[in-house]
């Protein structure tokens, strides 16, 4: 008789255990909850440098003529007037079908 009063107890006491780790609020899912709200703090961390980035991007844009001008010679390949532009080109290594016979 004592037996099974065990064995129903410990089976009561399950029962009662599982809402515990596996229910809609149990440890698994705030374990799981945890881990997505430390990924989402470090996705915004990286989103709010990029942003600090962009601003200061744009603050130099609205007040800096440098800016502006740096973006015009190296984005847009624009030069002021009165100066010269040079373009020096690397000379590609010549391929054995392009090289000139030699002479015997």
């Amino acid at each position: 008789m004592s037996r099974a009063l065990t064995l129903v107890f410990a089976g009561l006491l399950v029962l009662i255990q599982y809402p515990l780790w596996f229910g809609k609020g149990g440890w698994v899912r705030a374990w799981d909850l945890d881990r997505q709200v430390v990924a989402q703090k470090k996705t915004n961390d990286d989103l709010k440098r990029r942003n600090s980035g962009l601003e200061a991007e744009v603050k130099d844009l609205k007040n800096g003529l440098e800016a502006i001008e740096e973006r015009a010679r190296f984005e847009l390949g624009m030069v002021k007037d009165n100066e010269v532009f040079f373009q020096v080109l690397e000379s590609a290594p010549q391929s054995a079908a392009t090289k000139p016979p030699a002479a015997k």
